[in-house]
């Protein structure tokens, strides 16, 4: 069974950076896309960041050229370099991996940027 755990959340104030991590286990082949989505309080779940096996990259208007997604394909994880945040970056960030037919999501990690 494929799990994700993510970690690196916290409170930062705005114009700080986190980094987010997140591995995945129960890994037998290769994992295609990987990526990023948040949640804001009273808002849908958006997409952040995305990474293909061949390491494209797709990023949401609102966080290019302030946020770096990365994977290590080795040891089954990507990251997120999110610098420059904005209070409106606030949110859960959940992890996904696209393995054989099927996204999996991690549980998220909550970011708060203070103003």
């Amino acid at each position: 069974q494929v799990q994700l755990v993510e970690s690196g959340g916290g409170l930062v104030q705005a114009g700080g950076s986190l980094r987010l991590s997140c591995v995945a286990s129960g890994i037998i082949f290769s994992i295609n896309a990987m990526g990023w989505y948040r949640q804001a309080p009273g808002k849908q779940r958006e997409l952040v960041a995305e990474i293909t096996s061949g390491s494209n990259t797709n990023y949401a208007d609102s966080v290019k050229g302030r946020f770096t997604i990365s994977r290590d394909n080795a040891k089954n994880m990507v990251y997120l370099q999110m610098d420059r945040l904005k209070p409106e970056d606030t949110g859960v960030y959940y992890c996904t991996v696209d393995y054989g037919r099927t996204r999996f999501w991690g549980k998220g990690t909550l970011v708060t940027v203070s103003s």
